[in-house]
């Protein structure tokens, strides 16, 4: 391990060993500190960020990016607040944190006993909606993680997400795929961030009127296992309640190759993230490069 990865290792570990002993104003005031220091020094992150939002709200100043990728930064802080706390909240805290309208679209999938994907874009705090679900719902799910280096980091959010009530996966391609279907034949849930390509195999679609790629495999689970894919979107606003929206199922084409159906409904997917993204621009922590214009071709994938 390097003295870089040994420096990141240590300073996750003590946000989750000492944040979530603040109390909650306290935390909240210290992510917007933090917020503010970085989005002044304007490092590449926030420059990706603000020329990410260049992209959702076109047209916009100079000074309305600013503003934007300032309260971004916020909101960014303001998930890693909470995620920080999320273990030490009780089960009343979590279930009265986060307010999901159209939740019955995820009730009547789960009563049809064919499985549901829930499909999520980087907006406000995924980790508090799955929280939510688990504590809630009393629904257990399976979701995937990006292999973080150090391993020892890794670790930590593999146990902190478990700890939560979700089945963690390495994003291993065919391995995790097979668990994830097999999670879904028999009637349960899966959740995947999915507004960024993480593999060789993602699909092309047209997003803020660019091309860009998303991952297949929300839609490409979809058609092997009859689960309902549902799209959802989430926001912060003024209040300690996180918000957020289910959106109608994405259904499978009638006809089409299998690579025909799967751009198609990697198409609807984007365009529920659009809508979502379009209203709460800020709360989407996107500091990554995600147009195809923007990457680098020798680098493939995002």
């Amino acid at each position: 391990m390097t003295a870089a990865e040994r420096l990141t290792d240590g300073l996750y570990g003590l946000g989750w060993s000492t944040v979530k002993k603040l109390p909650e104003p306290v935390a909240a005031r210290l992510g917007r500190t933090v917020a503010d220091a970085a989005w002044k020094r304007r490092g590449k992150g926030v420059q990706r960020l603000e020329a990410n939002y260049a992209r959702v709200v076109p047209g916009a100043s100079p000074e309305r990016l600013a503003e934007l990728s300032r309260a971004g930064m916020r909101s960014y802080l303001r998930y890693w607040m909470e995620s920080f706390r999320l273990p030490a909240w009780s089960a009343e805290r979590v279930r009265t944190g986060f307010d999901p309208k159209d939740a019955h679209y995820l009730r009547e999938g789960l009563a049809a006993g064919k499985g549901v994907i829930l499909a999520l874009p980087h907006l406000a705090n995924w980790d508090l909606a799955g929280a939510w679900v688990s504590t809630t719902l009393g629904i257990p799910f399976t979701t995937v993680a990006e292999r973080l280096k150090p391993e020892t980091l890794y670790d930590r959010f593999v146990a902190y997400r478990e700890g939560l009530g979700m089945e963690v996966l390495a994003h291993s391609g065919a391995s995790a795929f097979g668990t994830l279907a097999r999670r879904l034949r028999d009637g349960g849930l899966v959740c995947l961030v999915a507004d960024r390509d993480l593999s060789a195999a993602g699909v092309e679609v047209d997003f803020f009127g660019e091309r860009a790629r998303m991952p297949a495999g929300p839609a490409l689970l979809a058609q092997q296992t009859g689960a309902q894919l549902l799209p959802v979107t989430l926001w912060y606003d003024d209040s300690p309640v996180m918000q957020g929206r289910v959106h109608p199922a994405v259904e499978v084409p009638g006809t089409g190759t299998r690579i025909e159906k799967t751009a198609a409904m990697t198409q609807a997917l984007a365009d529920a993230f659009a809508s979502g993204i379009a209203e709460h621009p800020e709360d989407w922590h996107m500091l990554q490069r995600l147009w195809l214009a923007d990457l680098d071709p020798a680098k493939g994938p995002a």
